[in-house]
């Protein structure tokens, strides 16, 4: 929501008067240089937005709605004519839905939209130009990373990571707890970063069917043995296995991998890093030098946590908490090489990890959404406590 500075405003002002912490409000107005406020600036306030339907009226007048529409000043509330602010008290994201790129654009919008604290930039783009977005919160130096959707019929991790960011950014602005511990604090000592959505070429071919572009679309339904069911997908548009293509014993996975060449799945390429997302997640990773990260896949309730023994000691406890908080299986070594959490654990020796959210069969079905998003609360809690 915006407001008009006036003379003499500050930011502290703004947060007494909406119960917002000032950070967040700061925050969210980088544009606003440290000499202060001027009058007629625009202040983006986080967490409120204007209301713009008969019921929210209703609800902070404590009138019925029947009442407000025979006043003639109501309609300019509805219209926005005479904008009136409401606090947000639930999602803004619409997460519960096949979760395509449109989709996860049209949920970044609203949240950063509505939580300008929330940074959103490009570290990429994908085969077919779709930009891979990175959202960052808080201002704090440990740097920690999360991501959904390497594989692409694995789209509900997207969904998922979309809803735990916005209970996240609502307990700030509420400044409540998350998973039952003050989320400021979290603010104060993390720099969080999140992808969304890795593979957005791939989702969309699962959800969506074939691109319109050439060669794209006779290639992908070529490489799907001529089938336009692609629910079993996992590479992106080129049919390499993004989370096959990490420079970590790579040469293993590309021997025993039964495809030799493009396919749906496990196809590791032809060399590591030659896929434009593998290459946007290594660079981000480089660059940005994190702490710990986790990828979040589906499916079997389990989390992967160390790799040839290069896993600190502080892994451990971490997995620990988090298992605790979901009720997942903690898994220390599987069969596998070439994976982003592999690569992140050899060359930073740091704390990397797999969830494995949800059990049955890819693509898992919306009806798991209320249920995995209950044990990756807790999960999520648990590794921004650990951190």
């Amino acid at each position: 929501m915006r407001l008009q500075a006036w003379y003499g405003d500050t930011f502290e002002q703004y947060g007494r008067w909406f119960s917002v912490p000032t950070e967040l409000i700061v925050d969210a107005n980088p544009h606003i240089k440290k000499q202060g406020l001027q009058p007629g600036q625009t202040i983006e306030i986080p967490g409120y937005r204007t209301m713009e339907k008969w019921d929210a009226l209703a609800r902070c007048l404590s009138l019925p709605v029947e009442a407000l529409q025979r006043l003639p000043g109501a309609m300019a509330v509805i219209n926005g004519a005479a904008p009136l602010p409401e606090r947000i008290s639930t999602r803004v994201v619409q997460c519960i839905r096949p979760y395509d790129f449109a989709a996860l654009t049209e949920d970044i919008d609203a949240l950063v939209g509505h939580y300008p604290f929330v940074r959103r930039r490009t570290i990429g783009h994908s085969v077919l130009g779709l930009p891979l977005v990175e959202l960052q919160i808080g201002r704090g130096p440990v740097r920690v990373h999360v991501n959904g959707s390497f594989h692409a019929n694995e789209w509900i991790t997207s969904a998922v990571v979309m809803a735990l960011i916005d209970e996240y950014v609502r307990a700030l602005v509420h400044d409540g707890e998350l998973a039952g511990r003050r989320a400021l604090d979290y603010y104060h000592k993390i720099t969080l970063s999140v992808v969304p959505m890795v593979n957005p070429d791939g989702v969309n071919l699962v959800l969506n069917g074939p691109p319109a572009e050439e060669p794209h679309r006779s290639e992908t339904v070529r490489i799907n043995g001529g089938t336009l069911d692609f629910s079993q997908w996992k590479a992106n548009i080129r049919g390499v296995d993004l989370n096959n293509q990490f420079p970590a014993n790579w040469e293993i996975e590309q021997a025993r991998k039964l495809p030799k060449a493009p396919a749906p799945r496990d196809f590791p390429g032809f060399a590591p890093l030659t896929e434009p997302e593998a290459k946007a997640m290594a660079a981000l990773t480089e660059a940005e030098d994190f702490w710990m990260v986790v990828a979040f896949h589906t499916q079997g309730k389990e989390i992967y946590w160390g790799y040839e023994g290069l896993e600190p000691p502080e892994a451990e406890a971490t997995v620990k908490e988090m298992a605790a908080a979901s009720g997942y299986q903690a898994v220390r070594y599987i069969d596998s090489h070439a994976g982003y959490r592999d690569w992140f654990i050899q060359t930073r020796r740091r704390r990397g990890y797999t969830v494995e959210l949800g059990e049955g069969t890819n693509p898992l079905p919306l009806s798991q959404f209320d249920e995995i998003y209950r044990d990756s609360l807790g999960l999520f809690g648990a590794l921004l406590h650990m951190a």
